[in-house]
C-alpha cells in the first residue's frame, strides 16, 4: 500500500486563523500536534513512512517538513508551485509514486479526527479489498446534522466488503441536504479515497485528461518540487468534481466511529465541548446572555452581549463576526480580500518558525518592526539580505550574534546593527527564552529577501 496526504490549500473556511502561509494543516486545532502531524502519525501506525507521501504548497513546504521531521527523520514531501485544488494534487502524487500499477493507494485529507483507531483500520482493510477488485472506494460516515460543506453519498447494492455507490454529490443544495440526513442510505464523504494506481490513472485519462496529459517524472526537480510550467495552465478543480461525480466504479465503505471534521468554524463548533447555553468560548472573552455561539480570542478582550448563533473570531490583525449559518460563505469574504490585495489572507502578524516565532508590530513605506522570540537552544540560519538593513535590541535573555564571522554576545538593553548584504545569524545559547526588537529598513521589505547559507533546519536552497 501507498498513502498520499493532501496538506495543501489555505483553509479559507477557517479564516482568519488559517492563512495561505500558515494554513489549518499546520495549526493545533485539537491536542498538542498540528493536523498534518496527527494524520501523519495515524497513517504511520498502519504502514512504513517510506510509503507515505505528503503533498503541499511550496509556501508551506519548510514548515510541513519541520513538523513531520519531529515524527520521522526523512519524510517524503512534494511541493506544488501554486494551489490548483485536489484533482491536480492527487494526479501529481500518483505520478511521483510511479510504483507498481496494482499497488493500492489511499488518499487522505488532514482536517479530520477518526475517533477509534480499530474502526479506522477495519475500514481501510475493507477499502483495500474493494480497491483490489477494481473499484475506487470512498470512505464515509453517517451524517450527524445538515452540513453544507460536505459531499454526500447515496449507497446502492451491497458488496462483499461495502456498497456500490448509487449517487455521489459534492456539496448539494441546502434543501437536498435536509432530506439526505433523514435517510438511511445517505452518508457524508470523509474525503478518504482508495484505489489501485492503475485505476486512478485510467479514471483521470477518461474523465479528466486535461489534468495529467503531460505529467511524467520529469515534472519534478531534484528537490521534489513540481515545475511551474506543468501547473500553470491546469484547471483548479477538486477530485470530487473531476472524478468522483463521474466514475461508474465507485464503491463505499462506512467508517463506524466518531469521525470529526475540522474544515470550518461550524464544524469546529459542532465537535467542541459546549457550556450549558450551547456556547464554545475560548480565550479572553466576556460573554453576557449568549446562546449557541462560537467565540474565540487569540489575545485582545472580546466582550459580547445579547446575541445567539454567532461566530466571532479575533486574531491580532483581523476580526470575523458572522451568523453561524453563514460560515460556509467565508471563502467569499476571503475572495474579496484577495481582490483588494489585503495581506490578512496570506499571513498573520505572529508567524511560527522552527526556531521560535516573530510578531510584526508595525510597518510603513521602507520600514517594519517586529519582536523575535528564539527558543532555548535554537538559532536562525546564517543569512543575508539584499534590500534591507536590520537593527536588533535585546529585550529579554542573552543573544549570540554571528556577524561577518565575528561573535557578539549581547545582553538585555544592548543592540547591534546588521548592514545590507552582511552575513549574520542569531542564536539563543542561554537557558532562558530570547526576545529581541528588530527594526528593518530598506527599499524592499519582504520575507522573500533572505539568502540562506547554513541552516540546521534544512532550508538552504
Amino acid at each position: 500500500m501507498k498513502f498520499i496526504i493532501l496538506s495543501g490549500g489555505s483553509g479559507e473556511r477557517l479564516w482568519p486563523i488559517s492563512r495561505e502561509m500558515y494554513p489549518k494543516s499546520l495549526l493545533n486545532l485539537y491536542g498538542e500536534k498540528s493536523l498534518v502531524q496527527n494524520i501523519y502519525e495515524l497513517t504511520n501506525s498502519v504502514i512504513s513512512p517510506k510509503n507515505i507521501l505528503t503533498i503541499t504548497s511550496i509556501r508551506q513546504t519548510e514548515d510541513t517538513l519541520f513538523q513531520l521531521k519531529n515524527i520521522y527523520s526523512k519524510p517524503i514531501i512534494i511541493s506544488e508551485p501554486m494551489s490548483k485544488n485536489t484533482a491536480p494534487a492527487v494526479a501529481s502524487a500518483l505520478t511521483f509514486l510511479n510504483g507498481k500499477k496494482d499497488d493500492v493507494v489511499f488518499i487522505f485529507p488532514v482536517d479530520f479526527n477518526i475517533g477509534k483507531k480499530e474502526a479506522f483500520y477495519s475500514a481501510l482493510k475493507d477499502a483495500e479489498y474493494l480497491a483490489k477488485q477494481g473499484y475506487i472506494v470512498s470512505i464515509g460516515v453517517k451524517p450527524k446534522y445538515p452540513e453544507k460543506g460536505f459531499g454526500y453519498i447515496q449507497i446502492g447494492e451491497p458488496l462483499k466488503k461495502g456498497y456500490a455507490v448509487k449517487k455521489f454529490m459534492e456539496k448539494p443544495q441546502a434543501e437536498e441536504i435536509n432530506k439526505y440526513v433523514k435517510q438511511k442510505d445517505y452518508f457524508w464523504n470523509s474525503g478518504i479515497y482508495a484505489g489501485k494506481i492503475s485505476t486512478f490513472l485510467e479514471s483521470y485519462q477518461k474523465y479528466a485528461p486535461e489534468i495529467c496529459k503531460n505529467f511524467s517524472k520529469e515534472m519534478f526537480d531534484e528537490n521534489n518540487k513540481i515545475k511551474y510550467e506543468y501547473y500553470e495552465n491546469l484547471p483548479s478543480i477538486s477530485i470530487d468534481y473531476a472524478l468522483m461525480e463521474k466514475i461508474p466504479n465507485l464503491a463505499f465503505v462506512e467508517l463506524k466511529t466518531k469521525w470529526q471534521d475540522y474544515g470550518s468554524w461550524e464544524a469546529l463548533y459542532n465537535v467542541c465541548e459546549k457550556d450549558s447555553k450551547g456556547n464554545v468560548i475560548k480565550g479572553n472573552v466576556v460573554a453576557d446572555k449568549i446562546k449557541n455561539s462560537f467565540i474565540y480570542s487569540s489575545k485582545e478582550l472580546v466582550a459580547v452581549s445579547g446575541i445567539q448563533n454567532a461566530v466571532i473570531v479575533e486574531t491580532e490583525d483581523a476580526l470575523l463576526v458572522c451568523d453561524k449559518s453563514r460560515v460556509s460563505q467565508i471563502n467569499k469574504i476571503v475572495s474579496e480580500l484577495k481582490k483588494i490585495k489585503d495581506d490578512t489572507v496570506k499571513i498573520r502578524k505572529t508567524v511560527y518558525r522552527p526556531w521560535g516565532f516573530y510578531t510584526c508590530l508595525n510597518e510603513g513605506k521602507g520600514w517594519l518592526t517586529k519582536v523575535i522570540n528564539v527558543s532555548i537552544g535554537h538559532k536562525l540560519s546564517l543569512q543575508s539580505h539584499n534590500h534591507r538593513s536590520e537593527h536588533w535590541v535585546i529585550l529579554e535573555g542573552t543573544a549570540t550574534v554571528i556577524l561577518e564571522d565575528k561573535k557578539h554576545v549581547l545582553n538585555k538593553g544592548q543592540s547591534i546593527d546588521i548592514p545590507i548584504g552582511a552575513k549574520h545569524s542569531l542564536q539563543n545559547l542561554s537557558k532562558e527564552p530570547l526576545k529581541i526588537l528588530e527594526v528593518q529598513k530598506g527599499d524592499i521589505i519582504s520575507e522573500d529577501d533572505i539568502i540562506r547559507y547554513k541552516d540546521i533546519y534544512g532550508r538552504v536552497k
